[in-house]
């Protein structure tokens, strides 16, 4: 296994994207990423990769359940889409170029079982159970990858 290197940074401003949305889990996850894009693309009137920046997020975890909510889009408006806010705040970053050119499901996969299983654990932070994928031009092409961004605070501002 190769080595995944996470940095922290902070967004000082709260970011607003447009999208659709829809409950998800751990098991249809696979499933529903590319339906609920597919209905994205349709509601925005945009063919399908042709939104530069594109987001998938996942949000209010629910650890037991395995549930979350899912909220794919990008950032131009339009009124057949919801706003989500992606909230100010410090986040785990981590760059990832997929296996072998195209599965990025298992490098998607490897990053977030790094970040919850080896890196969290052993950093001064907590997770907010909020992620997401931030797709960009460097998504694309003979060397692509994508970011993927982990809503963390520090654990003694748990305490405050």
């Amino acid at each position: 296994m190769r080595r995944l290197d996470f940095s922290v940074l902070e967004y000082n401003e709260d970011k607003n994207i447009f999208g659709l949305c829809q409950q998800s889990n751990d098991r249809t996850q696979a499933k529903d990423i590319p339906a609920l894009s597919k209905r994205y693309y349709e509601a925005a009137g945009k063919h399908d990769g042709e939104v530069i920046p594109f987001f998938v997020v996942s949000s209010g975890y629910d650890i037991v359940a395995k549930d979350f909510k899912l909220f794919i889009g990008g950032e131009t408006e339009n009124a057949n889409l919801e706003t989500f806010t992606i909230p100010k705040g410090i986040y785990a970053k981590i760059s990832v170029k997929p296996k072998m050119g195209f599965m990025w499901v298992l490098s998607i996969g490897e990053a977030k079982r790094t970040f919850y299983k080896e890196w969290l654990p052993k950093s001064e932070y907590e997770s907010l159970l909020m992620e997401y994928e931030f797709h960009t031009e460097m998504s694309r092409g003979k060397k692509p990858q994508i970011d993927i961004l982990f809503a963390i605070q520090k654990m003694s501002d748990i305490l405050k």
